[in-house]
């Protein structure tokens, strides 16, 4: 399955993963061709890090150009 081009993914289920996904929250995706094709997406988590999750969990998003630098620069002061 192909990645994703969407920047950021909307979390709509988190069950088992409740400390690293917060239902209704925007994260941000990292490309990973490879896990696209297990249908994972590459997400930076609550921890700050990057992990792979099943896409069935996130609704793909894309927004303004300015609100996307927005987003980016309230994950990063967080």
């Amino acid at each position: 399955m192909k990645q994703p081009a969407k920047q950021f993914a909307l979390c709509l289920e988190n069950q088992g993963n409740e400390a690293s996904l917060i239902l209704g929250k925007i994260y941000r995706i990292l490309p990973d061709a490879r896990a696209a094709k297990d249908d994972l997406v590459r997400i930076v988590d609550e921890s700050g890090e990057d992990y792979l999750f099943h896409k069935s969990q996130f609704a793909f998003v894309d927004f303004p150009r300015a609100v996307r630098r927005k987003i980016l620069a309230l994950q990063q002061a967080s």
